[in-house]
């Protein structure tokens, strides 16, 4: 079975079981959707991978907003600046990927792995 066909099959599981869009199909997993790369719904996804993929975007985003808009100004080393995008992509990371398994499970929503379209 194709990827797209498979994904959208993942989606309406997902939406049945009560995940709202927005949840099941954020705007990081549509831009890699987009640019081709075949990735699981977060919910189905395993954690080191949501941990990874979701604390690593956040951590250097949110690390580079504000080094712009705050820390470069104040003067703030940057090893100090790159140490907490570290810090709070690891925490969000971590955090969003434990909930993604957490509901997962209590949805019974199997991984990608042994989603069988």
């Amino acid at each position: 079975m194709e990827f797209n066909e498979r994904l959208q099959q993942a989606f309406a599981l997902l939406e049945s079981k009560g995940i709202g869009k927005s949840t099941y199909s954020p705007p990081l997993f549509r831009l890699l959707w987009r640019l081709g790369v075949k990735v699981p719904p977060p919910h189905m996804a395993g954690f080191g991978f949501n941990a990874l993929v979701m604390g690593g975007f956040f951590g250097l985003f949110w690390g580079l907003f504000m080094w712009l808009l705050l820390w470069g100004r104040q003067g703030m080393p940057i090893w100090i600046g790159a140490a907490a995008a570290l810090a709070a992509g690891v925490l969000f990371g971590l955090t969003m990927a434990g909930y993604l398994r957490w509901s997962a499970k209590q949805r019974a929503i199997p991984t990608w792995q042994e989603f069988d379209a």
